[in-house]
């Protein structure tokens, strides 16, 4: 019999996947498009994260994650975001520009879950799950 922490544990692992297998989708792009899709995607995200938790909180959100993802890839130099905002990812583009496809849908891949992660603990899984989906 399942207590309620395992049904919780349960619940998460289920909305963790749920997440990864969306970004995994969002990324599954042609190989010559990667780069370009990766921060198509980002600059959707921000507008619509940035309506709820401000672009502090979304700056916030996203330089945390750079450090996160950095340790296991280390060429991703991307955390520092342009005040412009039809520039706020041109570190993260040169960044993904410069490894081969399969480095960057990995590298980006890694990127978008752990900001997902960080951003559903704060603004719940059904909210992000759904912004994720239609970003």
């Amino acid at each position: 019999m399942l207590s309620n922490n395992d049904d919780i544990n349960v619940l998460t692992f289920t909305s963790d996947l749920l997440r990864q297998q969306i970004v995994k989708r969002r990324m599954a792009q042609p190989t010559e498009e990667v780069a370009d899709a990766a921060i198509n995607l980002w600059e959707h995200l921000a507008t619509q994260i940035i309506s709820i938790v401000g672009e502090g909180g979304f700056n916030s959100i996203y330089a945390r994650s750079v450090f996160l993802t950095q340790s296991t890839f280390p060429w991703l130099a991307a955390d520092s975001l342009s005040p412009q905002t039809d520039h706020r990812f041109a570190e993260l583009k040169i960044s993904l520009e410069g490894q081969t496809p399969e480095q960057t849908n990995a590298g980006n891949s890694l990127l978008l879950i752990t900001f997902t992660d960080i951003l559903a603990s704060l603004i719940g899984e059904q909210l992000t799950s759904l912004i994720l989906r239609s970003a």
